[in-house]
């Protein structure tokens, strides 16, 4: 994994209660990647070399973690993220 995308995600982890994992298969489209979802429905998603990555990163940082083809993301995130946009539309 790039030092950039393991500091970005290990400082997510770092800087956010409740973190949570969602590994995400790679796809003839897609590479693998890794889906961070905090408590209050703030995330982040990064490409990895791998889903086995993934995995070793959440259990690295003693993070739950969920293979996304399994576990539906959590409502909480979706929230968020309509909550971000209609903060920005006022």
């Amino acid at each position: 994994m790039p030092d950039a995308t393991l500091a970005h995600l290990s400082d997510f982890v770092a800087t956010r209660r409740g973190v949570e994992a969602w590994v995400e298969q790679p796809t003839s489209f897609n590479r693998a990647s890794i889906l961070l979802v905090a408590a209050d429905g703030e995330s982040t998603r990064r490409g990895l070399p791998s889903a086995d990555v993934g995995y070793h990163f959440a259990d690295d940082h003693a993070v739950p973690c969920y293979d996304a083809g399994v576990v539906p993301y959590p409502k909480r995130m979706r929230e968020y993220s309509l909550n971000a946009k209609r903060a920005a539309n006022d």
